[in-house]
């Protein structure tokens, strides 16, 4: 008898459902897997690039550059961010405070955070780099959506909303891609409201026992200009 071939789309999606694993089942694992790296980590140092994009232009700025992560405190991280493309900026969040340099007007922009405005700059930056999951659930709602390969590194993307929708300001979601290798997130996306985002993407990323504060820490001329920062 011939298997009559109207039903053959309902057998390939039978055949699919059957062998997938369920995106769900994704989360213990990977949930593992950034606890691990959690427990472990001390510094890092890794390329990053950078993709403004704006919906309603149908525009994306992208910057590219280098940063220095260092674990300073359990729920603490200090960083610098060094863009070289298209235009140098160098930007250094340290504890309550971020301050941006750009060379070519040698002028330095800074703000001091209030402790709400901190806790958050933290809670951003430990996503993917030495929070636990944990710490990511007791902020967010977690689903996952599934394995994906990010500059040839096999992930798993995690869906993170908000359970205080007000929280994050114009952020509405994040998504996380967590490597299988190393625990790590090698790409974060920041949804915005109006279908903007920001994606950052993560390459050549060393895992370190230990960086100097000089690696994490603007090294400013003296004659450099400063202003608040606008915000």
């Amino acid at each position: 008898m011939r298997f009559p071939m109207r039903f053959f789309p309902v057998l390939v999606l039978a055949l699919s459902l059957s062998s997938a694993r369920p995106a769900d089942d994704l989360l213990t694992p990977t949930f593992a897997r950034i606890d691990k790296a959690a427990a472990d980590f001390k510094a890092l140092t890794t390329d990053v690039k950078r993709t403004s994009h704006t919906d309603i232009l149908s525009e994306n700025d992208v910057e590219s550059g280098t940063m220095a992560v260092k674990r300073s405190k359990p729920h603490e991280l200090r960083a610098l961010v060094n863009l070289t493309q298209p235009d140098q900026k160098q930007v250094e969040l340290n504890g309550k405070t971020v301050q941006v340099y750009y060379p070519k007007s040698n002028t330095v922009q800074y703000v001091n955070l209030d402790k709400r405005a901190a806790a958050l700059k933290d809670q951003l930056l430990l996503l993917g780099f030495g929070g636990t999951s944990a710490d990511i659930q007791s902020a967010y709602r977690v689903q996952a959506g599934g394995p994906e390969t990010i500059d040839g590194q096999k992930t798993v993307r995690l869906i993170l909303t908000p359970k205080d929708p007000t929280a994050l300001g114009d952020i509405t979601g994040i998504e996380l891609w967590i490597s299988d290798a190393t625990g790590m997130a090698v790409q974060q996306k920041f949804n915005q409201r109006g279908k903007d985002y920001i994606i950052a993407t993560y390459s050549n990323m060393k895992l370190v026992p230990s960086l100097p504060d000089s690696a994490v820490k603007l090294n400013i001329p003296k004659d450099a200009h400063r202003e608040p920062m606008v915000r």
